[in-house]
């Protein structure tokens, strides 16, 4: 099972780019934790106010354990400063994972492990 939080943040114009390089040191303290595979918050290319958030971690435990430590309550008090107009992010939980290209090199929707179903 792998959990995966994706989301959104908006700041005012001007804000965001500032809020991000100031954020490096907690999101690489993030990618240090135990079950964090990945912890990308990125600026959107089309909106100069928002961020992407996306992390994928590789239990409730893990995630939980960040959620609790210093990178994610550090982060809290740094994005404070900016002004945060919107937050939304979100939980996933799933336990298949594939890729999108198949053995053909061919990009599908489908779930090769559930072709027979």
């Amino acid at each position: 099972m792998s959990i995966v939080i994706a989301g959104e943040v908006d700041f005012p114009i001007g804000n965001r780019d500032t809020a991000l390089a100031g954020a490096r040191d907690l999101i690489l303290m993030a990618l240090a934790e135990p079950g964090c595979r990945h912890y990308a918050w990125t600026a959107d290319p089309h909106d100069p106010g928002r961020v992407h958030v996306f992390e994928e971690w590789d239990s409730a435990d893990d995630l939980q354990f960040h959620l609790e430590g210093p990178a994610y309550q550090g982060m809290l008090l740094h994005l404070s400063q900016f002004t945060i107009l919107n937050a939304e992010t979100r939980k996933y939980r799933f336990d298949l994972k594939e890729p999108v290209y198949g053995p053909n090199g061919v990009a599908t929707a489908r779930f090769a492990s559930e072709a027979a179903a």
